[in-house]
Order: C-alpha cells, then sequence, then structure tokens
C-alpha cells in the first residue's frame, strides 16, 4: 500500500459526464490498493452534496470551489504572461498550500495536465500523469471551427498548451492517454517521450449498465425516440446536437413521422435548449439516464469533434443498444463496424443507417447483443487501470 496523493480538475463524482466517470472509477481503483488524498475542485454547486461519498474513499481531502465566471476572468492572465489559458484557470493558493502541507507521500496521480503544476518536483515526489485525451489538439480541432477571433484563441490555446502537456511528460515517470491514436499522436510532436507514454483505455461498469434491469419507459408509446446524451454545456456535444438536428433529423420525420430526437444531458446551452420544439426534446438532468437508453430506438452519437473514447457510446452499447456514431467516435472503440456498431461520415449515412435500423428490427436487435458482448470482453475498468498498477508498485519498492 502506498500514500497517494491524487490530483483531479474536478470532483471525481458523480460519474456523469466522460472525464468525471473515469476519474472516478480510477479513484476507486486506487482506494481499493492504497491510502488516497484527494485534491480536487467543485465547478457545479450540485456536486457538493455528494462530498460524503467522495470522501469514503480518501484518508484526507482538500475540494475548492471553483466559481466558472471568475475563473475565465482569472485565466485572461494568460495572455499576459504567455502561458495556456487553462492553467491560471485551475490555480488555487488554497490548494497549492495544502499540497505543500501534506506529509508522507509515497507518489502522485495526475488527472488532466492542467493539475500538474501542483506537483513542480515530479523528482522528489514521482508522478504518474492521465492526460485522458490530447487537450492541445482538441483546441486546435475548436480553431478550424470558428471565426476569428475565437480561431486565434483556440490556435494559442492549443499550441501554449502542448508546449506544457510535453513539459509534464517529460517530468513525469509515466504518463497515459485513453487510445493509442491519442498516444501516437502526442509522440509524433514530442518524441523524446517515447517509452514514458502507455494509451490506458477506458471502461464501462457492465452491471449498472445492463439491459437486464426493468425500467419503465420516458416516452409516449406513439414516439419512436433517438436519443444523443452527454453533458450538453460541452461544445463538441452542442455542436453536435444542433447539427443533427438540422441536417439529419427533418429529412428521417418525413419518412418516419413518429421519430423524436431526445438530447438528455446536463446542463443545456441555449442553443441546445432553442431546439426544442416539434421532432426535438431536450431533457435537462435527468436522475437516471438509463431508461433513456434502455428504451431508445437507436442511440446516435453524432460528434463531429470527439477525442479518444466516448462513454456514452460504451454505455449504450453495455445497455445492447443499436448505436450509430460519427468515424471520429466509432474508430476509437474498434468495434466490428455493421455488427457491433454503425459508423456515419455524413448526414446522409446517418439517415441511412438509422433507417436501416428503424425497419428491421432484429438486425437492431442483435447489433445490440453484439455490442454488449463487445463491452463486456474489452471493457473493463480495472483491466484497464490495471495498467497503473505495475508502475505504482515499482514507485512503491
Amino acid at each position: 500500500m502506498a500514500r497517494l496523493l491524487y490530483l483531479v480538475h474536478r470532483l471525481p463524482y458523480p460519474p456523469n459526464k466522460g472525464d468525471k466517470v473515469r476519474s472516478f472509477h480510477l479513484l476507486k481503483h486506487l482506494a481499493q490498493r492504497h491510502e488516497v488524498l484527494l485534491g480536487s475542485f467543485i465547478d457545479d454547486p450540485a456536486d457538493a452534496a455528494y462530498l460524503d461519498t467522495v470522501r469514503g474513499y480518501c484518508a484526507d481531502m482538500h475540494i475548492t470551489r471553483l466559481v466558472p465566471r471568475l475563473a475565465r476572468l482569472g485565466s485572461l492572465r494568460g495572455l499576459l504572461n504567455g502561458e495556456a489559458l487553462s492553467l491560471p484557470y485551475y490555480r488555487d493558493a488554497g490548494l497549492r498550500a495544502w499540497v505543500e502541507s501534506v506529509q508522507g507521500l509515497d507518489a502522485a496521480v495526475v488527472f488532466s495536465s492542467v493539475m500538474a503544476d501542483y506537483v513542480p518536483d515530479m523528482k522528489r515526489l514521482p508522478t504518474l500523469v492521465d492526460f485522458v485525451d490530447m487537450d492541445s489538439a482538441k483546441w486546435t480541432q475548436y480553431a478550424g471551427t470558428h471565426r476569428w477571433p475565437m480561431s486565434w484563441l483556440y490556435r494559442r490555446e492549443g499550441e501554449r498548451l502542448f508546449e506544457f502537456e510535453r513539459a509534464v511528460a517529460r517530468r513525469a515517470k509515466h504518463s497515459f492517454f485513453v487510445t493509442a491514436a491519442e498516444r501516437d499522436l502526442f509522440l509524433a510532436t514530442a518524441p523524446e517521450c517515447a517509452g514514458r507514454v502507455d494509451a490506458m483505455g477506458n471502461g464501462v461498469d457492465a452491471e449498472f449498465f445492463s439491459p437486464e434491469h426493468d425500467f419503465p419507459s420516458p416516452y409516449p408509446s406513439d414516439e419512436i425516440p433517438l436519443v444523443f446524451t452527454g453533458a450538453m454545456d460541452y461544445w463538441p456535444n452542442v455542436d453536435a446536437a444542433v447539427w443533427f438536428a438540422q441536417a439529419v433529423l427533418p429529412e428521417m420525420r418525413l419518412r418516419h413521422p413518429g421519430l423524436r430526437f431526445y438530447i438528455v444531458g446536463r446542463s443545456p446551452d441555449p442553443v441546445v435548449q432553442a431546439l426544442a420544439g416539434e421532432g426535438v426534446v431536450v431533457t435537462g438532468t435527468v436522475d437516471d439516464v438509463r431508461p433513456y437508453l434502455a428504451h431508445a430506438a437507436v442511440v446516435v452519437a453524432p460528434l463531429r469533434i470527439a477525442r479518444g473514447i466516448q462513454n456514452k457510446v460504451l454505455e449504450a452499447m453495455a445497455m445492447a443498444r443499436p448505436v450509430v456514431a460519427s468515424a471520429a467516435c466509432a474508430g476509437p472503440i474498434g468495434a466490428t463496424i455493421g455488427t457491433e456498431l454503425l459508423a456515419a461520415a455524413d448526414a446522409e449515412e446517418f439517415r441511412r443507417h438509422i433507417g436501416k435500423l428503424l425497419t428491421d428490427r432484429a438486425y437492431a436487435d442483435n447489433m445490440g447483443v453484439a455490442a454488449r458482448r463487445r463491452v463486456l470482453a474489452d471493457f473493463s475498468w480495472d483491466a484497464h487501470l490495471s495498467l497503473i498498477d505495475r508502475y505504482l508498485e515499482e514507485t512503491a519498492a
């Protein structure tokens, strides 16, 4: 057993969005074997209700309240000192003082590169960094889809954040990305880190997300629900919801008048809320996403910008639902296209695949069964997260 400092940019509970799903399961995995001291932020006041739950996994913790509006203003300091804006956004004197006060640590585990600043001396405190995705590449992608001045700001953020990610990977004992593709993308521009970076995949709780649970349907009986889940204040999800509602749905509803597009997720952006109306339902926060998945005719993941493995896709597959995903979402999962998952490159392919699933229910049901089988075989959290154990054992030794 080691005494570990675990630093996470967002409270790792409840596991209701992609990064929190991974950070929670990593916390749970670490706490089974080690003494964990957690430093993190709360950026959603509703999460404060779960502090006692998180405390049950930790020997000690320091949680800082983060007000996004004020943090965004503070992040503008990055424009003055030449650093990525993401870094001052998560900079807090109280958390830094707590980290410096903690004694007897054997190692640190950093979740998201922006928290690495809290471990300035990684030679003194061996540190493992879970980058999750290559965030710098995400910002660069954003630049290509926005006009000036946001395109300039996003491109600058991508460049500055990559410089920081590269420096962190050089200092860390070992680093991880969620997919081999993300790892290889990083190493292509930081070749000096070869041999010190691995891919550590995502998983899914296949007992929680299981078709064996009996949920009442949240849908009217005369509707054919298409479902998209996720945090709806996250720009790639916002972009995906708007694009699907405008580019895919209208023509499909001419053929299937009962079709309804359900956008299920917390904090819907105003442009997502504006989609609500004929053919589109925006639920906002729901107590449990599983009934919406369990009774979906088809689950869609139409993200045009996506990094790594999308938990929303794994959860739908675990629920034995047929999924049509963009190529950016489908590729990293490694499922057999056409049997376990369908991938669409454009609006017409989305319409064609969804239409096939709606008219051939035996095909749709068989795809759901095959999808769950794939999840059970390849996406166990413990199997993936055990990769980190080897480096912690080396540190303890």
